[in-house]
């Protein structure tokens, strides 16, 4: 990263933002890097959810393959504890009936320590954070989340804690990312999902997103979701400072046929604005954080080819992935169940052109800025579309059902573990 322990601090605020009993918490946006450190790369980091690894890849420009690295190496041991307990067993094949589509969750989340020396991965299906050393791809520390499932991450703005939501326990666990200990944890509303950290750190936001897993998705069913909700702490006390019943908001803007399961969201530069998807529906919404009430509603193209049918979506989701350029002027939209994603403006929403993408389910912006880049599930590759012109720019192949992408930074040099 950088030659003085202060550059180092400063060289891991850059990756991207981007849920059960009870915990601690941490979510919202990544660290970065000094671009012209001669100690650091910056990279993106890619989680194979169904492989169990994850790739490392060039962060703009053509996205070049770098590395894979296990970020399962304990899997016989963790297999192991499973199968000896009953109760753990019955979750574990629960995750891979439910929201793995038939395959075990081995990698959700990913972010870098801010030397670059590790990997912290979330791993749903094993019910933990683990820090792997890049140097020798063994794990460091392992953090068991308390329930049976871990899910989304986020990085303090300095780098030095990562938040991850425990699904099954309503909680969010705040870790020192270098040692792995707890700092602290929140409670959440059901099934804690995506983390946000606004305010440079000060305030993080989790979103809750309720059941998803069940086939009761008409609308006549959606009071057997749960609480969903989001909540906003402060990071020094982890106590909470404000809850949004975005039902209240959704009734008030007209939209009672909208679901209040918050998914994917992206805050305007100026924290101003909040866009988020919600389960079910194929578009977006903007919400205004000062005025507390949604301002704005986009409904993007659907798919013809895409079933009406509620139970074939996903987990819920209809689309599910977003990003926001660095300057606040697109969002990047991944319109998964529809296989497609799109390049809005975002003073009218208008889409751009629609970019056939395979059940594309995340979305993230490159480290040079100037591109979207999304993971296509179904097609076990990330791609980049051009923010100016909407158009893709670069493909490449990656492994078992890519998710999270973030961006993430490596020794200079690195090639991948030497260890295995």
């Amino acid at each position: 990263m950088s030659v003085s322990s202060t550059r180092r601090i400063l060289g891991c605020i850059a990756a991207a933002l981007t849920v059960a009993v009870s915990g601690s918490v941490t979510a919202a946006a990544a660290p970065t890097t000094d671009a012209d450190s001669p100690e650091l790369r910056e990279v993106m980091f890619v989680g194979n959810n169904w492989d169990g690894t994850a790739d490392v890849i060039a962060s703009s420009g053509d996205l070049a393959k770098i590395a894979r690295i296990n970020v399962i190496p304990d899997k016989d041991q963790r297999l192991t504890e499973i199968y000896l307990n009953p109760v753990k067993l019955a979750f574990f094949l629960g995750i891979r009936q439910g929201p793995g589509e038939g395959h075990d969750q081995f990698v959700d989340d990913m972010y870098s320590t801010p030397d670059g020396s590790a990997m912290v991965v979330s791993r749903p299906s094993f019910a933990d954070v683990v820090s792997i050393d890049l140097a020798t791809g063994r794990i460091n520390w392992r953090f068991p989340v308390s329930g049976y499932r871990s899910d989304h991450m986020a990085v303090s703005p300095d780098g030095t804690r990562v938040a991850v939501s425990a699904s099954t326990s309503n909680t969010v666990h705040v870790l020192d990312i270098a040692t792995g200990k707890q700092a602290g944890s929140f409670r959440t509303g059901d099934k804690p999902h995506e983390n946000v950290y606004t305010d440079d750190g000060r305030y993080l936001w989790n979103m809750s997103i309720g059941e998803v897993n069940t086939a009761l998705d008409d609308p006549f069913w959606d009071w057997t979701k749960g609480d969903r909700r989001i909540t906003v702490v402060d990071t020094r006390t982890f106590r909470q400072v404000r809850v949004i019943d975005m039902r209240e908001r959704l009734d008030a803007f007209g939209r009672r046929d909208l679901s209040d399961s918050v998914r994917p969201v992206a805050f305007a530069p100026d924290e101003s604005k909040l866009y988020f998807q919600v389960s079910f529906f194929n578009g977006l919404l903007e919400y205004d954080t000062a005025s507390d009430r949604i301002t704005r509603v986009k409904t993007l193209p659907k798919n013809p080819a895409t079933s009406e049918d509620r139970t074939t979506w996903v987990n819920d989701s209809r689309h599910h992935g977003m990003s926001m350029s660095p300057e606040g002027d697109k969002l990047c939209i991944a319109g998964t169940m529809d296989d497609y994603a799109t390049v809005a403006d975002r003073a009218t929403l208008q889409e751009g052109p629609l970019v056939t993408a395979s059940k594309p389910y995340w979305a993230t912006v490159s480290g040079d800025g100037k591109s979207c880049v999304i993971s296509e599930s179904g097609a076990d590759s990330v791609t980049a579309i051009d923010f100016a012109t909407g158009r893709k720019v670069a493909t490449v192949r990656v492994g078992d059902h890519p998710q999270r992408v973030r961006i993430a930074h490596v020794p200079a040099g690195w090639t991948g573990p030497s260890a295995h």
